[in-house]
């Protein structure tokens, strides 16, 4: 499983890349704020919205720490997705977020 650290995507981010995350926390969690534009899919509804993702497209994949997204990344790699997980999640992210 490929991953980077928060303080990586934020650099990427900063950078105008064209970056797709995803965030898997549970919808109290992200009430709390987002990275601006990451997409909101939760660890446990991932199965069911495969038709959502991409495979041609990378995904960076968030949550709290880096346990569920590590799950979520495993899990997409297995289905031939191209995903990276964040290790440190949000509660390393020090950038603006959206609510």
């Amino acid at each position: 499983m490929k991953q980077i650290d928060m303080k990586e995507l934020a650099e990427k981010i900063r950078n105008n890349e064209n970056v797709h995350v995803i965030d898997v926390r549970e919808d109290e969690e992200v009430a709390q704020g987002k990275i601006p534009g990451a997409k909101h899919i939760k660890l446990g509804e991932i199965p069911e919205r495969l038709d959502e993702m991409d495979k041609e497209k990378h995904y960076y994949m968030v949550c709290r720490s880096g346990g569920r997204s590590g799950k979520a990344s495993e899990f997409l790699e297995s289905k031939g997705y191209d995903v990276t997980n964040v290790d440190g999640g949000m509660l390393a992210w020090d950038g603006e977020v959206e609510k």
